[in-house]
């Protein structure tokens, strides 16, 4: 679910009042590299499931809308992810059986020792994410599943701690819509490659940074990916997982487009599944960030537990 969120209300306000290159960051925290592998279905069927993830990200760099360094940082991420899931048995549209997923994530921000201006809001709550959806089971060929898919309506609401005054915040002060399709292709016995693609579109945060301008996000695609396979049976997986984001239109400020705020970034790395049971797994993934436009460059390492009751 989370990617880092950084606002950094004092250079909107500059990017207003100069017709010059700059850089500025307003996307909400969004699923980079929280999901990877198998993630086109719960692992154990019908019932309830239990996730915790624990994320960790750093950076030492901003980019400009170039994808050039364009200002030295010191930002530490840490979240915990809380998530609940009821899968049920009952079938409600072409065969699809109908699910709840609903997220809240707690939050730890550290700028250390940055431009001055650039404070981080500490610890607390990041924003609540409800997301209803539907579950198929898998395609079936001869020699077992081919596909199986699921799409889901994710909503998130700014419920988070949030402090225009602050650069770094758990919460994002607006509400976004991030539906998403995941699917999982088994291309043998052991073999699987998986992705969970995204679209967002979001709403005006009235109150951002110093002076309370409105900042209303460009829509973005974003989507995690992955290739996984089976080492030792019905244990452990090993591959490989990335993200991508890129927002696809531009972001106002004040109701004026801004095309210098249109963030990207990919990143790629290594990951593992380490099945305990057919109830417990424990999913470790690490990844790498290239090509960041308008937006941190820096590492995210991910270690998710799910547990199915």
């Amino acid at each position: 679910m989370k990617s880092l969120r950084v606002v950094l209300g004092a250079l909107v306000v500059l990017m207003l009042m100069s017709a010059g290159p700059v850089f500025a960051l307003g996307q909400p925290s969004v699923n980079l590299g929280f999901t990877s592998f198998l993630d086109g279905a719960p692992p154990a069927g019908p019932g309830f499931y239990l996730s915790e993830y624990l994320q960790y990200y750093t950076a030492d760099q901003i980019n400009d809308e170039n994808g050039s360094k364009s200002l030295d940082v010191d930002v530490d991420v840490w979240v915990l992810m809380n998530q609940l899931i009821y899968q049920s048995d009952q079938e409600i549209f072409f065969g699809g059986k109908w699910g709840l997923n609903v997220m809240l994530p707690v939050v730890s921000l550290d700028m250390g020792s940055n431009p001055p201006g650039l404070k981080d809001n500490g610890t607390g709550l990041g924003d609540l994410l409800i997301g209803p959806y539907i579950q198929w089971d898998p395609i079936m060929g001869e020699k077992g599943p081919l596909m199986v898919n699921r799409i889901e309506f994710q909503t998130i609401f700014p419920t988070g701690k949030y402090d225009d005054d602050k650069a770094l915040n758990p919460g994002s002060n607006h509400f976004s819509f991030n539906p998403y399709w995941a699917s999982t292709v088994f291309l043998g016995p052991k073999a699987t490659v998986s992705w969970r693609l995204h679209y967002l579109w979001n709403d005006k945060n009235d109150d951002f940074g110093p002076g309370g301008v409105d900042l209303e996000p460009g829509d973005a695609v974003h989507a995690n990916f992955t290739a996984a396979y089976e080492v030792l049976p019905k244990q452990l997986r090993l591959g490989i997982n990335g993200y991508w984001f890129d927002q696809i239109s531009d972001t106002k400020v004040d109701g004026k487009k801004i095309k210098s705020m249109e963030e990207k970034v990919f990143a790629i790395g290594p990951g593992a599944v380490w099945h305990f049971s057919q109830d417990t797994h424990l999913f470790v993934n690490a990844y790498f960030e290239t090509d960041a436009e308008s937006r941190p460059e820096g590492e995210r390492y991910n270690m998710r537990f799910v547990h199915h009751f």
